[in-house]
């Protein structure tokens, strides 16, 4: 159901408002004044088609707890605990009082961004974008100039060894039936488990050989409880625990069929998209996650354009896109795009793209502005 409008403020004789006990100069209550929030009041009720059920949370919460998350790193459950504590924080979301008690759960900031998707998150890096804009934080004319880059946000899931995959593959499917009141014939809890570990001390003891013997036999295990709650498919009644079984178990056949030098490898079970990265750096070979590019202007660093790139593509094939989305959220057509050479072959006509590392065509303005290229990924890594 859609969210009920705000309700008008009034006074409370027996309590004084917010503005009353902060610092208006406070850089979160500036930023308040800046924000439209009458654009998500508007724009995110229409993701609430339903006329039916209880309403949802406020738009206006949702998104001032999401620029809270972003800004200061918490998680769903640190940012509503910190609410409770901080005025500033409530001031920021929309309250007028002081409030003793969490508004939402943190599921519900989950829920949240499930629904709203890639085109409400853009909304607030838009809003964003407006606000800087309003308070002269960036100017427009530095809109004409931006910087580019990759990176990789790695999602928190383990090393994907092969042991530790087949074991989880293995569990989860018997749990998930367990709770549908359907004992497989055979789930190996003891055996599976054990031969997984020896699979760990072969590898650490460089017995590369009996560690694939080890790995083999649990991921026999795996395919014979696979199949098994496949044949017993029929004694689980419709419903969401009948798609979750038929979702885990596709998952799992995706991991017993996939070679080690597949493309498409599957590196977490609960993360099927996660893609592994290679870095090539010193401290760490590989990283597991999603590659994100980010746009920058280059004379104050404000972040105008950000967006993830599931299947990890080139970072030049990604160029084009990138500087559409920034046209989209600033309306103005970057002129010049300064890149480094993980660029090269991007094929952008209408925009300048000077790289850095060349020598051909390089004035000493454009050289300054290679060289302060760079600033970008401290931004990143803040980020």
């Amino acid at each position: 159901m859609k969210p009920k409008p705000r309700p008008p403020e009034q006074d409370d004789l027996l309590r004084p408002r917010l503005v009353e006990l902060i610092d208006i100069r406070h850089e979160l209550v500036k930023l308040a004044a800046l924000i439209d929030w009458e654009f998500f009041e508007r724009e995110w009720a229409g993701f609430f088609p339903s006329a039916a059920g209880r309403p949802a949370s406020s738009p206006r919460l949702v998104a001032g707890l999401l620029y809270l998350q972003h800004a200061f790193r918490l998680s769903d459950e640190a940012v509503v605990a910190r609410w409770v504590e901080n005025p500033y924080y409530q001031h920021f979301t929309g309250e007028v009082f002081f409030q003793h008690h969490p508004p939402i759960d943190p599921t519900s900031l989950s829920r949240w961004r499930k629904r709203i998707g890639e085109p409400g998150v853009e909304w607030l890096l838009t809003k964003t974008i407006e606000g800087g804009r309003a308070s002269g934080t960036v100017a427009d004319k530095s809109l004409e100039r931006v910087s580019g880059d990759t990176t990789v946000v790695e999602k928190n899931i383990a090393h994907p060894t092969d042991a530790r995959l087949q074991e989880t593959a293995r569990r989860k499917p018997v749990t998930l039936v367990a709770e549908a009141g359907v004992d497989p014939r055979q789930s190996y809890p003891r055996l599976a488990p054990r031969l997984a570990a020896m699979a760990g001390r072969y590898a650490h003891a460089r017995q590369f050989k009996r560690m694939r013997k080890a790995l083999r036999t649990p991921k026999g295990y795996t395919g014979r409880v696979m199949r098994d709650l496949r044949r017993r498919l029929e004694d689980i009644p419709e419903g969401p625990l009948r798609e979750r079984i038929l979702d885990m178990l596709v998952v799992t056949s995706r991991l017993l069929h996939q070679r080690p030098k597949d493309k498409d490898k599957l590196y977490s079970l609960h993360e099927p998209e996660v893609d592994c990265i290679s870095k090539g750096k010193a401290r760490v070979r590989d990283e597991f996650g999603t590659k994100v590019r980010v746009a920058a202007t280059t004379r104050e660093g404000f972040i105008v354009g950000m967006r993830a790139l599931p299947g990890n593509p080139c970072d030049g094939h990604a160029l084009a896109e990138a500087l559409e989305q920034v046209e989209v959220l600033t309306d103005c057509r970057p002129s010049l795009a300064v890149v480094d050479r993980g660029y090269r072959g991007h094929g952008v006509a209408t925009t300048r793209v000077p790289i850095s590392g060349t020598r051909r065509g390089i004035t000493p303005a454009l050289a300054r502005l290679l060289r302060h290229r760079s600033a970008i990924e401290p931004a990143i890594g803040h980020m």
